[in-house]
């Protein structure tokens, strides 16, 4: 099906021929026409399925003939972080450059006086985080009664990041007849209470299985101790053909260290976590995304919302405590149809984690050492699971500068130096001498080139 028949007008189909795109994704083709019948949607999908055009497409189609008043907002789109209502935001700029649509972009870590100035002008669609919306309105800078399009945007990072309470509060301040739709990854019993009570008979649109990962990212893990993890990663990134990745961590005084010791290791690596001023982060991923930085080191919270259409790789350097965002970590590679890896670092004390992750994506996660050394005498048999690296730069060539590569032979060195002083310690004072991970030997898919 093409855009054409979903009933969109020629100014946004224009807009779409411009950004390459002929064929809607499949949460676009379903969810699309049931928007634009004014009905309540409730939207499954993983990232990177085109599901933040799901909604910016047909709001743009309702709302541009109409105009807004000053400080009555005509649409709604909430999102849990600054980054994500940025994404958000670059949508309807691309979709609704030939329409007359006004936007503001509410979110905190900024000044509230321009986004009063903007509010005052009017404005038809208002991106906003629960936090600063709620601030500006018991300030009187906002009204709310003329809502007529509400989005909750990854309601399940909602429930995550502890804003539920604030949707409900907001909901309950707009008006009762507006259309509601409702989007997330996946769908816990939270959230389907949310849908029950805010939503009207929505139809409900699910292009893959709650929890489910993309099938177009190969996953593995790799068995390691937590002294013996910077060594690792560092062999990992310099083993893979990395073009740009990013490296997701559970505590943000790991994402410090850990830049810090890539960058010694001749990566353009920076860091990227919530403690960061707005400036600064916006900063660091527009050097992300231009290709002065390859490695970006960051939390769940931060790296939310993040998309980079060619990223190659993720790297999770601690398992995730929530198995959900196991899905959405993963979820920023292999985005559009394209093909991405995904590896995760494991030591013995984030088995309960991972056997969480594995029950909640119904699949058995390959270990990356097993699955190169078991392929390594049958070179068809290891084309099939791992494709060469001929093939992933061409998928990866619009990116114009070289591979993240460092020369396997010193990462080896920094590893074996590594195991031999775990070696001289007592086997007691951690879990390095687990023995799935890396505390006798080097694993063959190190040593095997």
């Amino acid at each position: 099906m093409s855009f054409e028949k979903l009933g969109l007008s020629e100014k946004l189909i224009k807009a779409i021929d411009e950004c390459g795109y002929t064929q809607p994704t499949p949460i676009q083709e379903q969810a699309i026409p049931v928007v634009l019948m004014a009905k309540d949607v409730v939207g499954l999908a993983q990232t990177g399925t085109g599901k933040t055009a799901s909604f910016t497409l047909p709001m743009i189609e309702v709302l541009q003939d109409g105009r807004a008043k000053a400080r009555m907002p005509r649409s709604l789109i909430l999102t849990p972080t600054r980054e994500l209502a940025a994404q958000v935001s670059e949508n309807f700029d691309t979709y609704g450059k030939y329409t007359k649509l006004n936007m503001a972009l509410l979110v905190g870590g900024v000044s509230m006086e321009e986004q009063v100035k903007k509010l005052d002008r009017g404005v038809d669609v208002l991106i906003a985080t629960p936090g600063r919306l709620l601030d500006l309105f018991e300030r009187g800078k906002i009204l709310l009664n003329d809502i007529k399009i509400l989005v909750i945007d990854e309601a399940d990072r909602m429930l995550d990041m502890g804003f539920i309470p604030d949707i409900e509060k907001i909901a309950g301040l707009l008006p009762f007849t507006r259309q509601t739709l409702l989007f997330s990854a996946t769908m816990q019993p939270e959230i389907r209470k949310l849908t029950e009570k805010f939503l009207s008979n929505p139809k409900e649109i699910s292009v893959s299985a709650p929890s489910s990962t993309a099938v177009n990212v190969e996953q593995f893990i790799v068995r390691t101790s937590q002294k013996s993890k910077n060594d690792v990663l560092a062999a990992l990134i310099a083993e893979e053909n990395v073009t740009n990745a990013f490296v997701f961590c559970n505590r943000k005084r790991d994402i410090d260290g850990l830049t810090t010791y890539l960058k010694k290791k001749g990566y353009r690596a920076r860091a990227l976590h919530g403690d960061m001023v707005q400036k600064a982060r916006s900063e660091t991923f527009d050097a992300f995304k231009a290709g002065e930085v390859d490695l970006l080191i960051c939390s769940d919270v931060a790296g939310r919302g993040l998309d980079v259409s060619d990223l190659s790789h993720v790297f999770n350097y601690d398992v995730p405590f929530n198995a959900d965002d196991y899905v959405h970590r993963i979820g920023r590679t292999g985005r559009a149809g394209k093909t991405g890896k995904a590896y995760m670092l494991v030591t013995k004390s984030d088995d309960k984690y991972l056997d969480a992750i594995e029950i909640l994506t119904k699949q058995k996660l390959k270990e990356a050492g097993e699955n190169k050394a078991s392929t390594s005498n049958d070179k068809a048999q290891e084309d099939k699971v791992i494709p060469d690296k001929k093939a992933s730069t061409k998928k990866t060539s619009r990116r114009p500068k070289a591979e993240v590569k460092k020369p396997v032979q010193q990462d080896e060195q920094h590893y074996k130096k590594a195991v031999q002083h775990k070696d001289s310690q007592d086997s007691g004072d951690d879990d390095s001498s687990d023995s799935k991970g890396f505390g006798d030997e080097m694993p063959a898919f190190f040593s095997n080139k």
